[in-house]
């Protein structure tokens, strides 16, 4: 077992999430936060990190129930210290993980919010093609649900990326993992139309590629993307809780619907894993559900 002092420690898994991993600034950002929060705790009890029992980590758990904090939180944070307790056994800091038989507290299954076909479009009939950037943002929600995209997939997609005569484009995913998305016809044309729009912006250096830009020539913000969700949605009259992953959770579940293969869909999606995908299933059984239960002849009274 080797002892490091915890800022060496801290620094040194800092170093391992970004270049080993390859991880986003924000999930090695989300990673940092869970650690800190193991050491905080661990300090309290005068224990150091390396020396950490299994029950040690139990009271953490129970500590963060105690709290208030929510099952799904809870579980997150778990996850988090697990992914340092297999960096200290990988580099040999300790010879056991005491994780291994942490058990993360039961998480009831939340269905994602998503829009029907009729929501999708009315929420993309509602953008005003008069204003300045009317034409752009039909393009980018054409695009959004098109290729079921993350938001910052959306902003961060380069003229370099896209194959419009292939029907592709290229994305780059969480863990800067890249991957080929088919493109509709229907965005390829908005995206078309808005590129004649595009032209007469003044494009600031370093931001020549990027595919959607803000009137001021530079990358449109995150921040952005959701406020123009939400007007268009609440001017399309849907009350939902509706965001930009809402057009991606429709983009899944409208391929399901039509019958696409499962192992498709999470190649399209990006998910590393199967499981996180099949969530759609949860979805379109419900859908199926209600279509019996709106159109057979013996639910009708």
């Amino acid at each position: 077992m080797k002892i490091e002092s915890n800022s060496s420690l801290t620094q040194s898994y800092r170093t391992y999430l970004m270049l080993e991993k390859s991880l986003s600034g924000n999930s090695v950002d989300a990673y940092m936060d869970d650690l800190s929060k193991l050491l905080t705790f661990l300090s309290d009890r005068q224990v150091a990190p390396q020396e950490a029992k299994l029950k040690d980590l139990q009271a953490m758990t129970s500590a963060l129930h105690d709290l208030g904090i929510n099952p799904r939180s809870q579980a997150r944070v778990l996850s988090g210290i697990r992914s340092f307790y297999k960096y200290l056994l990988l580099e040999s800091y300790i010879d056991t993980d005491p994780t291994e038989l942490l058990e993360s507290p039961k998480i009831g299954l939340k269905l994602p919010v998503f829009l029907t076909l009729d929501e999708i479009n009315d929420t993309i009939a509602a953008i005003d093609l008069s204003q300045a950037e009317g034409q752009r943002n039909k393009a980018m929600l054409e695009t959004l649900y098109s290729c079921g995209l993350r938001v910052s997939e959306l902003i961060g997609l380069r003229f370099s990326d896209c194959f419009f005569d292939e029907g592709f484009i290229k994305v780059v995913g969480k863990g800067s993992k890249q991957r080929l998305i088919p493109i509709s016809q229907t965005a390829v044309k908005e995206i078309k139309l808005y590129l004649m729009d595009r032209h007469s912006i003044q494009v600031k250096h370093g931001f020549e590629d990027i595919l959607f830009l803000s009137r001021r020539g530079t990358a449109l913000s995150r921040i952005m993307i959701f406020h123009l969700v939400k007007v268009y949605t609440e001017a399309a009259g849907i009350h939902k809780n509706v965001s930009p992953h809402t057009f991606r959770h429709s983009f899944a579940t409208h391929l399901l619907e039509g019958g696409a293969n499962l192992r498709a869909i999470q190649a399209m999606l990006g998910h590393e894993k199967i499981t996180t995908t099949e969530i759609y299933t949860h979805l379109d059984r419900d859908f199926l559900r209600s279509e019996i239960l709106e159109h057979h002849p013996r639910n009708k009274v």
